[in-house]
């Protein structure tokens, strides 16, 4: 029988689209269960705490048998569910977080960390970058169906991917014409055009300063109607330009092979900058300066070394299970 996967978040995109990237990558079909956190007191203290984790669906279909046999988690809000699913398959369901789950990572088959998050273990994996659903196969597609979008527009095609506010910044309108000026620069001075696609973060304000300080320079801007050209941007890119504000957004972009310049939206913490030294210090990014210049690299896709990796502890698991079932 072909195995079964559900992918385990508390809904936020980032986090799911790394669940679905690594199933994807697997070859295995996964179905997206969404939990939420307790209130106080239990929010407090450690997930495997929290008190019965497996009603603790937000939306969709509950937590209930047949378990699956692989479960992709990601995010703190997700590791109490995840455990009890584990427990309550009786340690059938191999169970893979992705992230820090803040409980000793031996509790689950394979924990998935970024670099720059400190903890390390036997069943750790570190990945250079966030996991993602980018592949080959993807952008060949995404190339085909959105070249009509960017047919007249001149090149080099610089597809830039905006961000915008977060928990920890806020984005201001004059960061955001800073960041407009340098891209009409980096067109007017390469002879090419912009693609730009506005995140929901980006916001209303800052939308228009880029419409309006672009005016002038050959450019797309996505206007958020109709299909996401996204995956068209990273295709057809001679060279992308990202905020640092996303890891997932500059993880992608770094997928692609192609020039990644980044453009600093402010403070962003300690592992974000981490974050971002490691790929400059690996010839992955640049910082965007408002000139563009061509280089190239390997592809980065940890989501393919994390699957090969859940691949090999799966075939050792069912060898350990049959082992121990011919010693009874």
């Amino acid at each position: 029988m072909p195995l079964t996967c559900w992918a385990l978040t508390e809904g936020f995109a980032g986090m799911e689209n790394q669940c679905l990237g690594l199933a994807e990558a697997l070859g295995i079909p996964c179905e997206v269960r969404r939990v939420k956190r307790p209130g106080a007191p239990w929010k407090y203290l450690p997930p495997d705490w929290w008190p019965h984790p497996l009603n603790s669906v937000s939306e969709g279909k509950k937590l209930a048998p047949p378990w699956p046999d692989v479960l992709i988690s990601s995010g703190r809000g997700s590791v109490a569910a995840a455990l009890a699913v584990k427990k309550a398959s009786g340690g059938k369901t191999f169970a893979v977080h992705i992230q820090t789950p803040y409980v000793d990572p031996a509790k689950f088959d394979l924990v998935v960390v970024p670099a720059h998050d400190a903890l390390r273990g036997p069943n750790v994996i570190v990945a250079r970058t966030a996991l993602h659903r980018i592949t080959n196969e993807k952008l060949t597609a995404a190339a085909d169906h959105f070249r009509p979008l960017f047919a007249e527009l001149p090149r080099p095609l610089i597809s830039v991917l905006v961000g915008g506010s977060n928990k920890r910044a806020k984005v201001s309108p004059e960061i955001m014409t800073r960041l407009a000026d340098r891209l009409a620069d980096a067109a007017h001075k390469s002879g090419g055009s912009l693609a730009v696609t506005p995140s929901r973060r980006t916001g209303k304000e800052n939308e228009t300063i880029l419409r309006e300080r672009l005016r002038d320079v050959p450019a797309y801007i996505w206007d958020g109607s109709g299909e996401n050209p996204y995956f068209g941007l990273l295709a057809l890119a001679d060279a992308i330009v990202a905020t640092g504000d996303s890891v997932s957004m500059v993880s992608e972009a770094c997928a692609t092979g192609k020039p990644v310049y980044i453009f600093d939206l402010g403070d962003d913490g300690r592992k974000m900058r981490a974050f971002h030294k490691s790929l400059r210090e690996a010839s992955l990014t640049r910082p965007f300066a408002g000139i563009i210049e061509m280089w190239s690299y390997s592809p980065v896709n940890e989501t393919v070394v994390v699957a090969n990796a859940i691949r090999e502890r799966m075939k050792a698991k069912s060898g350990e299970i049959a082992a121990a079932s011919a010693r009874h």
